[in-house]
């Protein structure tokens, strides 16, 4: 086993056991079930949010897309294909619209599916202990996404369902490790998704947790969140270990829809969803140039 497989498998337990961790965090301490979350709580968050924010950018612009364009142009180049179209930009724009279609489609679905039920508005999700017949809207992923559902509306499968779409994203982050040929550029992605999938994970269990959501079905929300980049790195490991004959056109693609998604969760959920709150304004955008620099400067030193 070589080095860089050695780093990505690292990469992917490493995902695996810091999401769980921070996931179960909120669900564990008796603390996070007796606030209703605090001001102090939301700010801190918002700021964490900033610096992931800043850091996916930076991620993105600085490595993944200038990775992409340069592997795909090779291999376009290698294969004798020149046409005027912007093929690779194209790639990237397919998965940008890829993630933001599979959610809008299952959001909408799902409002429909409401509006139609005989028990619209009945909570079949019940807490334990006590419920007030009241569907609870939760922000999904506290100060990350600005994506909102309806924890107790409907039934707890079709719950279930609509947060495994919507973490169907992190499937290509794990993927953007898994094509790296470096183990630098392992790190410095992993250090990415790291950070951000940490609050989203630890937002979104608070949320539960102070819903009164059942235990098992907080642990089965943070089960598949967790489970999912690690999903990336394993498909991006198999496509390069598998050395087919258009295995680096493959590869190219997948990083090219990656990037695609990298550029849908920066400015389609966390930049706009911060930087559109009017509270501390300055101070988010200094958390969100301090991620930026601390990826930029990781990159420098390279």
């Amino acid at each position: 086993m070589d080095y860089l497989l050695q780093v990505k498998i690292g990469a992917l337990v490493g995902l695996l056991l810091l999401t769980l961790f921070f996931g179960f965090i909120p669900a564990r301490m008796k603390w996070f079930r007796e606030t209703s979350g605090t001001e102090t709580h939301r700010v801190v968050l918002s700021f964490i949010s900033c610096f992931a924010g800043g850091v996916f950018l930076a991620a993105c612009l600085l490595d993944i897309i200038p990775d992409y364009l340069s592997d795909i142009n090779a291999e376009l180049a290698a294969r004798s294909v020149d046409t005027s179209f912007p093929l690779p930009e194209f790639i990237m724009a397919a998965g940008f619209f890829t993630v933001l279609i599979v959610e809008r489609i299952v959001l909408n679905c799902r409002q429909d599916a409401m509006q139609g039920s005989d028990q619209e508005g009945a909570p079949l999700m019940r807490a334990k202990g006590h419920s007030h017949g009241k569907a609870i809207s939760t922000n999904l992923e506290g100060s990350a996404h600005h994506v909102h559902m309806d924890l107790q509306a409907h039934s707890s499968f079709r719950s279930f369902m609509l947060f495994f779409s919507l973490s169907l994203h992190s499937v290509f982050e794990g993927l953007a490790i898994g094509l790296q040929t470096t183990d630098s550029k392992v790190l410095e992605i992993c250090i990415a998704i790291v950070v951000h999938k940490s609050i989203i994970v630890f937002s979104l269990s608070v949320k539960l947790v102070q819903s009164a959501v059942p235990p098992m079905w907080v642990a089965a929300y943070v089960g598949v969140f967790a489970m999912m980049s690690p999903l990336g790195i394993a498909v991006g490991i198999g496509v390069i270990e598998a050395q087919l004959a258009a295995g680096v056109l493959i590869q190219a693609i997948l990083e090219g829809l990656a990037a695609g998604t990298f550029i849908y969760i920066t400015f389609m959920e966390i930049l706009p969803h911060e930087l559109n709150s009017p509270e501390n304004q300055l101070l988010k955008v200094f958390f969100i140039l301090l991620g930026f620099s601390v990826m930029a400067g990781l990159t420098f030193l390279g």
